[in-house]
């Protein structure tokens, strides 16, 4: 059984005051208070212990986004841009834009759990879905994508109750520039093409040709018969396109 910080307190304290009973007692109103403040771990507490907002709405948003930016190891101006560039698309007034700077260093330098506010989510797919959005574009903003941040863009959206299919089709690659805006046919059309399957294809023959791709162009597989870096980031690169294709096509043509 997994105690939260408060509810462990809350059972030591009641066991000292009043043995078993209050043990139960002061465990529940323990839990009770962990669920409400949103706390998964000690780092959460001493986060509200040093006076540290919790993480709703455009902190974690902005959080997020700090921790992505820092995965790569070195926060960069195009970082910078891409976080005022969502302070921007959200129209966040000075004290807003405030908040959210103070969110995204945080992001990049506190270890604070994150399952249980992105667990809030679930359920909630419009405001999941902007949240990813905007992690996706983060995670571009150096022009390609880490592995680790793909990691946990996929592991974020899974805790908020998405299949990792539906987070990777949210990844919409930045067009080049005077290049026209593609179709929603034409994405599909580029699916299809990705995936080596006809228009009128089965699922059964769509199903087997996404498996055989992915286990061809699997990153680990690759990394395991001894592949180089570079050539292990493009297979996870073809993956996170496979994943998106899968996800299009299987939306469009309605199947499982």
């Amino acid at each position: 059984m997994r105690f939260w910080p408060l509810t462990l307190v809350g059972i030591l304290l009641g066991g000292w005051l009043a043995s078993i009973p209050g043990a139960l007692l002061g465990g529940l109103l323990g839990q009770v208070a962990d669920r409400r403040l949103g706390l998964d771990g000690w780092p959460s507490v001493l986060a509200l212990l040093r006076g540290r907002p919790l993480l709703r709405g455009h902190d974690l948003l902005f959080f997020l986004l700090g921790r992505l930016a820092k995965s790569g190891g070195r926060v960069s101006e195009a970082h910078i841009r891409v976080a005022r560039g969502e302070m921007q698309r959200l129209a966040l007034g000075s004290d807003a834009q405030r908040a959210a700077i103070e969110a995204f260093y945080r992001g990049k330098r506190d270890g604070i759990g994150l399952r249980t506010p992105l667990g809030r989510l679930r359920g909630r797919r419009d405001e999941a879905r902007r949240l990813l959005q905007a992690c996706w574009r983060m995670a571009r903003a150096t022009g390609s994508i880490g592995q680790r941040q793909h990691e946990l863009i996929l592991l974020w959206g899974k805790w908020m109750g998405w299949a990792p299919g539906e987070v990777a089709a949210l990844d919409v690659a930045p067009r080049a520039a005077g290049e026209a805006p593609a179709s929603r046919g034409g994405a599909y059309e580029q699916a299809l093409r990705l995936l080596g399957v006809r228009a009128d294809a089965e699922p059964e023959a769509i199903k087997r040709a996404y498996r055989r791709l992915l286990s061809r162009h699997h990153p680990d597989k690759l990394a395991g018969a001894g592949a180089s870096p570079s050539a292990v980031r493009e297979a996870t690169e073809r993956t996170r396109e496979l994943h998106a294709a899968y996800a299009l096509v299987r939306q469009r043509r309605g199947f499982r």
